[in-house]
């Protein structure tokens, strides 16, 4: 893992215990002990990834959250002992790239800075012409899915769903982040328009739809396109 990664928390057994879990897999860490010291770090060091606990002394998680995406698109973890899916959202909704409810297994989160680190080097203008997940083809040149060489029928509204989500794969996106990205509407249920999409995408491209393994539900928060790990 050849990255430098900010750690945003005011617990300093936490950054101790965080950085030696990044430290280890070859990660280089810098910390920050509150969100003005954070935001400076990010500023002047530029790094890769920032894990940001929410409960800071001096400018709330969220605040730091907003001010960093206003001018970075650096990946952003969001740490929290908060467990209600609306505090999820929020934080999500504000430009957080995921979030980690306390007590968290650090095997998991290192899993998910390298998902969100695979994601960030590969930019927009450098997505791959076609992402393999599984027996799915995903061509963006050829604006499809195919499957063993056939094209998969879908709508104009699946396609953007499906693009959207692949495009950003390892990133749980919100009901609204999809809804605004996909109907560019600011106005009806989100989660009621994607349940019925999903549903029908999930007919169309998955092994088995009852257990879907490339349209992962975040229950109550959003969805989130999985590609396997030998495959990605």
């Amino acid at each position: 893992m050849d990255a430098l990664v900010l750690i945003i928390d005011d617990e300093p057994q936490i950054r101790r215990a965080l950085a030696q879990m990044l430290e280890e897999r070859g990660a280089r860490v810098i910390s920050a002990a509150s969100g003005g010291e954070g935001l400076s770090l990010a500023a002047s060091r530029s790094p890769d990834l920032v894990i940001l606990d929410i409960g800071l002394p001096d400018l709330g998680g969220d605040v730091v959250c907003r001010e960093l995406r206003a001018w970075s698109q650096v990946p952003i973890v969001v740490l929290s002992a908060r467990h209600s899916e609306a505090e999820k959202v929020r934080l999500l909704d504000l430009g957080a790239d995921d979030y980690l409810t306390k007590p968290f297994g650090g095997a998991e989160l290192v899993a998910r800075v390298r998902a969100h680190l695979r994601r960030a080097a590969v930019s927009e203008n450098e997505l791959p012409a076609v992402i393999r997940a599984g027996a799915i083809e995903i061509d963006f040149h050829r604006r499809g899915a195919f499957r063993d060489g056939e094209r998969i029928h879908l709508t104009p509204l699946e396609w953007s769903l499906l693009r959207t989500m692949a495009t950003q794969a390892g990133r749980t996106l919100t009901h609204r982040q999809l809804f605004d990205a996909v109907w560019a509407r600011s106005h009806g249920n989100a989660s009621q328009y994607l349940r019925v999409f999903i549903t029908a995408l999930r007919k169309k491209i998955e092994p088995d739809p009852s257990a879907p393994q490339l349209i992962v539900t975040e229950p109550g928060v959003g969805y989130r396109f999985e590609i396997p790990r030998a495959l990605s």
